[in-house]
């Protein structure tokens, strides 16, 4: 079941023209974002002169509520042509993000028009998530998704290299609203990219009550209707699958321990260690080397080891580590163990990231995939806000350094959940419970 003929599949190769858009298409977007990283939290301080309760509002507030808003978009998307979807979804957060230097050119830029776009942008973005797995997984032949998953996972920390120290010096330059000019830019070429794409889309599936596609031939159809309970089938689908749902609570709870580390240890160095801003960003920066090493060795792992011991092994020891950066201490000595420790992780997490998301493809049916990958969404988002304010909460009470030990601790635990038994078969689901696809003409 794990391995499914992946291994001798890997080795790298073209993927064809229509891939090669939607890859250029991703590194737009990708670069965009990370020439923009913390953009928002730079204008509200240097712009907006906010404080740091503001600031944490604006991160947690827009990406819990975006992942709330995107919650019915999962259900919305399987039954809709998804390059429409997608090159709709660029152009909402080039609008959004549009908005922001738009105000601060007219003076009128605030608080609040801050937090409506990031909410927009997380809940577009979670939707172009959803809609873009669903078209790889149709446009990409099965023993390919490795090879595709990997050049994303590879463009990712490509950018994460890259970007925030570009983005930094354009600020520096031209004022802080500049990156979020091009982070809007790189989704309008996002756009373009997807619809070079060309070539005819595989029908959706028919909808929950068998209504027509209104993207389809003619444009004619009516909407899906979506009840309640359909908001819930992607969750439904993970729980229920042996595999899936153990993988699921180990990257949601795992990613948002990671995650919840990152503002603590930024307090932490920047202010009692006193690291100046470039050691921070340096500390982090070169690390991402750590990740595109990883994604481009990830072909050749599984080739060597098979899918179901990579994704097992990977997952397991990326979450060894964290707990040592409660020892920073100040100087080249902390500095080199937060690089150190970085460094490991990042490269771990730049092989089981592909790995894992080829398997869920693998695991998902076709009809199903945007629900799938809305559903996981929507709960790593929200898991991850919540996580990251508790910790904020725990820092204030016991500690930067207990919280961020504790963290480690916990993480050290999440390798339980990982899919540990083999062989077991996909549940069959029940008659009439979710959609099958359409007949292909």
């Amino acid at each position: 079941m794990w391995c499914g003929g992946v291994g001798v599949a890997v080795r790298r190769r073209a993927l064809g023209r229509r891939f090669g858009w939607l890859w250029a298409a991703y590194a737009a977007s990708t670069f965009g974002t990370w020439l923009a990283f913390d953009a928002f939290a730079l204008i509200a301080v240097l712009v907006l002169h906010a404080g740091s309760a503001e600031v944490s509002v604006l991160s947690a507030v827009g990406l819990a509520v975006g992942a709330v808003v995107a919650v019915p978009l999962g259900p919305w998307i399987e039954f809709r042509r998804k390059r429409p979807v997608m090159v709709a979804m660029d152009l909402v957060r080039c609008a959004a993000l549009m908005s922001v230097p738009a105000a601060y050119a007219l003076g009128g830029l605030g608080f609040a028009q801050l937090l409506v776009v990031s909410v927009v942008v997380a809940a577009a973005d979670l939707a172009f998530r959803a809609a873009s797995g669903a078209h790889l997984k149709a446009l990409v032949p099965p023993g390919d998704l490795l090879v595709a998953n990997s050049r994303f996972e590879s463009t990712t920390w490509t950018a994460s290299v890259l970007g925030p120290p570009v983005g930094g010096a354009l600020v520096g330059a031209f004022g802080p609203v500049v990156t979020v000019v091009a982070d809007a830019v790189s989704y309008l070429l996002s756009a373009l990219g997807i619809r070079a794409i060309g070539g005819t889309e595989p029908a959706p599936p028919a909808g929950p009550r068998g209504s027509a596609d209104p993207g389809g031939p003619g444009g004619k159809g009516r909407a899906p209707g979506l009840r309640a309970g359909e908001l819930l089938d992607g969750w439904r689908f993970v729980l229920a699958h042996p595999a899936l749902r153990p993988l699921f609570f180990h990257t949601v709870l795992a990613n948002s321990l990671i995650m919840a580390v990152a503002p603590l240890l930024a307090v932490l160095m920047l202010g009692p260690l006193g690291f100046a801003p470039w050691q921070y960003g340096l500390a982090f920066a070169l690390p991402c080397l750590g990740g595109l090493a990883g994604s481009r060795l990830t072909g050749r792992l599984v080739d060597r080891y098979g899918q179901r011991r990579v994704l097992l092994a990977t997952g397991a020891l990326r979450v060894c580590w964290s707990a040592g950066l409660a020892f920073v201490r100040p100087g080249v000595a902390g500095l080199v163990l937060v690089m150190a420790v970085e460094l490991v992780l990042i490269t771990l997490c730049g092989v089981f990231n592909p790995v894992c998301s080829t398997y869920r493809l693998e695991q998902t049916p076709s009809d199903r995939v945007a629900r799938t990958l809305s559903a996981w969404s929507v709960t790593g988002k929200l898991t991850t806000a919540a996580t990251t304010a508790l910790w904020g909460l725990l820092a204030a009470l016991a500690g930067t350094r207990t919280a961020i030990g504790l963290a480690g601790l916990l993480l050290l635990a999440t390798p339980l959940l990982l899919p540990w038994r083999e062989g077991r078969r996909e549940p069959r689901p029940e008659p009439g419970s979710l959609p099958r696809p359409q007949p292909q003409p």
